[in-house]
């Protein structure tokens, strides 16, 4: 028996997309067939990457978001639907940290941390979930087929790591905040999980690897190395696809074994 993920005729909307792990998201649910959606605040450089997708033969769409304004998030949603159709799958993605110890976090640090990864983490759902509610009850029009949310969380809501508290402590929320939208959520057919990505080499943290501190890190980790933005692809397809409709409220380390 063989299997394939095909997301043809599904919309995506991936938060975060500008950057990092988020492009990763968009080119490879784009390449397995989904209309995807992206968003962020920095809408060149989405410009630059759906021009990029387009020419791979992938369907992609632009959307301003800032997901710290829940009027923006409204509006960004609101645009995607009518654009480009129904949302079947949110990839929540938009992430922000500070590094330092918790005794000198300030008020501006925590706030940051918290307003996007989980208080615009959490709005962005409920808008997007609002939509695949009343689709699954027959009170808005399309043809319900079973809403997937990702919300991705980080290893580091599953184990606390020195000088990043704070935004453990936030990863941490998005992970209970999967929980309960799984247990509300799930009798209408939607499917909200978590993915917990260990340490990945991206265009954000490239250089970081290469120092002092970053070597010591590495070499600290259970086979001393960083995972690529690649490595998370199968679990995103498998959590976003309809084969997945078992998977409801996991929350899934991809890690390398980091947080065992």
């Amino acid at each position: 028996m063989t299997y394939s993920i095909d997301l043809g005729g599904r919309v995506a909307f991936v938060t975060g997309a500008s950057s990092g792990l988020g492009t990763q998201f968009a080119r490879v649910l784009a390449k397995a067939g989904a209309a995807v959606v992206l968003a962020s605040r920095r809408t060149e450089r989405l410009k630059t990457l759906r021009a990029e997708i387009e020419a791979e033969g992938g369907d992609a769409h632009v959307v301003e978001l800032d997901v710290t304004r829940t009027e923006s998030i409204r509006a960004a949603v609101a645009r995607a639907e009518t654009e480009v159709g129904a949302i079947d799958i949110l990839v929540n993605n938009s992430g922000v940290s500070t590094t330092q110890k918790l005794q000198d976090a300030t008020e501006a640090d925590f706030d940051a941390i918290f307003n996007t990864n989980v208080r615009g983490a959490f709005f962005v759902a409920q808008e997007v979930g609002r939509r695949m509610l009343a689709r699954s009850k027959g009170e808005a029009p399309g043809t319900f087929t079973g809403g997937r949310i990702i919300n991705i969380a980080s290893v580091g809501g599953l184990r606390v790591m020195p000088k990043i508290g704070v935004y453990c402590m936030s990863k941490a929320a998005v992970i209970h905040m999967t929980r309960a939208m799984a247990a509300e959520w799930g009798r209408f057919g939607i499917n909200v999980n978590a993915m917990c990505p260990g340490y990945i080499d991206t265009d954000i943290n490239h250089h970081h690897w290469q120092t002092e501190s970053g070597k010591k890190l590495v070499a600290m980790l259970p086979r001393q190395r960083v995972g690529k933005p690649e490595d998370l692809d199968v679990l995103l397809l498998m959590l976003a696809s309809g084969q997945s409709h078992f998977i409801n409220g996991a929350v899934i380390a991809a890690d390398d074994g980091f947080a065992v």
